[in-house]
């Protein structure tokens, strides 16, 4: 090997010179070292996004707190249908169960897993595909479409239905368990069809598998329930709403949301992904008979369009980003001029990268959801900052709010669900036509938790 190729003790003593002749350097490793990356490159000047008074602002409830879960998906999806309920009965606040999504998410899942595993029998186990599948089958995280095969097939209950449980609250434990109970079970399903077996011998070792997926979850969560009462009562003690009810017929008097109109619309502006293309994701689902996912790729601009013209119609918006990129969390503004890193460094750190490099090179997908319930606008109606509710409970951000720049939203939110009426002729049409399928690896095919 070749000098040139290798670090030398002449090339260490010049970076080492280097480094030492250059006092913002010594500066940069004394803040660095005593106080960490972000708190040196913090703006403190970034802290004037922090205004607490909107131009379009919706009135939620009390902040919601997925705790130790992924659950940020069901969190968002249930604040957008709370909203509802609150504003149909006259409450200041109300919650939804987030255990009971989650115990039917979990259910579903396994079986659309093993479902995936019978249909991949013949694949060899150091294929890719088998090994995306055997990675994480039993992780938290989802997105909009998701959530919405659930409601469409069970329905929602009050959060008094179905409370939260330990494993609810801290699913690690749980899912650490249920994975390699799936593993065990395409091992089963593998060896099987190897002997021969056919896809009817598969499907009752299926049926008895999901049978252990039901009593390993009853245990963990609790059953869900088939019917439960209800008493609503406002702040001045007046009865809103009782009377016994079954999952969806609480979803249908009291949400009354049409689940098929809200739609995915994406934002990724990369070479592959041409906008006004619809897009779905091998692999990616939960409730088999339902299909997986469908997003329509169009630029940032018609994302935003769609979510200020939603919430001036009084309704908040799911979106999912990668809530990591430029968050000051204990002030809770994101804003990609909220840390000065590059200047920090002295190095191309925050800049080298585009918003589609960034996804083509592995640094940034969505991981993340939340809704958004405000908005500010300059003369021309145009947003210039935006207005979050986060589900990690109330002492966080400004008591549970996040505040991000109109920045901060084209450079790091991936995804809207909004209503088909907002969407011209032409994007529905793309939405509606057949969809492209992604690898299972694709960013797109991200889950928030």
């Amino acid at each position: 090997m070749g000098l040139d190729l290798a670090i030398t003790p002449d090339v260490i003593a010049a970076a080492h010179r280097s480094f030492n002749d250059n006092r913002g350097n010594l500066i940069a490793r004394d803040a660095v070292t005593s106080s960490g990356i972000d708190a040196a490159a913090r703006n403190p000047q970034a802290a004037a996004l922090a205004t607490t008074t909107f131009d379009v602002q919706l009135q939620q409830g009390d902040v919601t707190n997925q705790k130790h879960s992924g659950r940020c998906w069901m969190f968002a999806s249930l604040n957008t249908m709370r909203f509802r309920i609150m504003k149909k009965l006259g409450l200041k606040t109300f919650e939804l169960s987030q255990a009971y999504p989650l115990f039917w998410d979990k259910y579903e899942r396994c079986n659309w897993f093993f479902e995936n595993i019978i249909a991949s029998a013949d694949e060899t186990l150091d294929g890719r595909e088998i090994a995306y599948l055997l990675a994480d089958p039993m992780c938290d995280g989802g997105q909009w479409d998701m959530f919405r095969s659930l409601v469409k097939k069970y329905g929602v209950v009050p959060k008094e239905a179905m409370p939260e449980s330990f494993h609810s609250s801290n699913t690690h434990p749980m899912n650490q368990r249920l994975t390699r109970y799936l593993r065990g079970g395409a091992k089963r399903l593998r060896d099987a069809h190897a002997d021969g077996a056919d896809i009817e011998a598969l499907r009752a070792i299926k049926a008895e598998l999901m049978e252990g997926v039901y009593r390993f979850l009853a245990i963990c969560l609790g059953e869900p329930p088939a019917s439960f009462d209800v008493r609503i009562r406002d702040d001045k003690g007046e009865l809103k709403a009782s009377g016994t009810y079954t999952p969806q017929e609480f979803f249908a008097e009291f949400v009354d949301m049409d689940l098929d109109a809200y739609i995915s619309v994406i934002n990724a502006p990369t070479a592959d992904k041409p906008y006004l293309h619809a897009y779905t994701v091998k692999f990616l689902g939960n409730v088999v008979e339902d299909g997986g996912v469908r997003y329509v790729n169009l630029p940032i601009e018609s994302l935003k369009r769609a979510a200020v013209a939603q919430l001036k119609d009084g309704l908040p918006v799911w979106f999912g980003s990668d809530v990591g990129q430029c968050f000051l969390r204990s002030d809770g503004v994101l804003d990609p001029a909220v840390l000065d890193i590059d200047t920090l460094f002295d190095l191309p750190i925050e800049g080298c990268l585009d918003k589609a490099a960034r996804l083509d090179y592995s640094e940034s997908l969505m991981t993340h959801a939340m809704t958004l319930q405000g908005v500010n606008l300059d003369a021309d109606g145009n947003p210039t900052r935006w207005r979050i509710e986060n589900s990690w409970g109330d002492d966080r951000g400004k008591k549970g709010y996040d505040i991000a720049s109109d920045e901060w939203f084209s450079q790091y939110v991936y995804q809207i669900v909004v209503d088909r009426k907002y969407l011209t002729d032409e994007e529905l049409a793309a939405y509606d036509s057949e969809p492209i399928e992604l690898a299972p690896w694709d960013p797109m095919g991200s889950l928030a938790c």
